[in-house]
């Protein structure tokens, strides 16, 4: 299932691009980065139905965009420990684990919160803000990730 940063890094030899997932109850929010992992950005949001209805959604982000690896948000507590919907997203990365792509999952604390404050500050609507949550908040946790990846990790260069 979910591997740590270094086993994920050793999965990922050439590097390529990575898709980010905010999983809620209602919807997923979905960010990509280029393959040097760079810059995470936005992507879509995907309201949730059944679960193989939200995984052929997903497996047609992976294969058009070419990810090679899925960074999942965590939603720990405060001290590191489970919270109550960490088991929830934890199931929801098993069942993605034959996709035979690797499974980094990471901590996602204060995603949603750091988002929600900077659309406020940009003074978005409440529409407007529902519409955006979920998929920057997917971006902000390929992010976190991403800047940790590129301190464990040597592209190669040219030869």
């Amino acid at each position: 299932m979910g591997t740590d940063l270094a086993t994920f890094t050793e999965l990922l030899p050439e590097g390529g691009r990575l898709a980010g997932l905010d999983v809620g109850t209602k919807t997923i929010g979905v960010a990509l980065c280029d393959a040097m992992w760079t810059i995470a950005s936005p992507a879509e949001t995907i309201r949730r139905t059944k679960f193989s209805v939200d995984r052929a959604l997903l497996c047609d982000i992976i294969v058009k965009q070419q990810v090679k690896g899925l960074v999942i948000g965590l939603p720990l507590n405060l001290d590191g420990s489970d919270s109550p919907r960490t088991q929830s997203v934890r199931a929801f990365a098993r069942n993605l684990a034959d996709l035979a792509l690797p499974i980094l999952l990471w901590d996602e604390l204060w995603s949603t919160q750091a988002v929600t404050r900077t659309l406020l500050a940009a003074d978005a609507s409440r529409a407007r803000r529902a519409e955006l949550v979920d998929k920057m908040a997917a971006a902000y946790i390929l992010q976190g990730a991403i800047d940790a990846l590129a301190g464990a990790y040597r592209f190669p260069g040219p030869t």
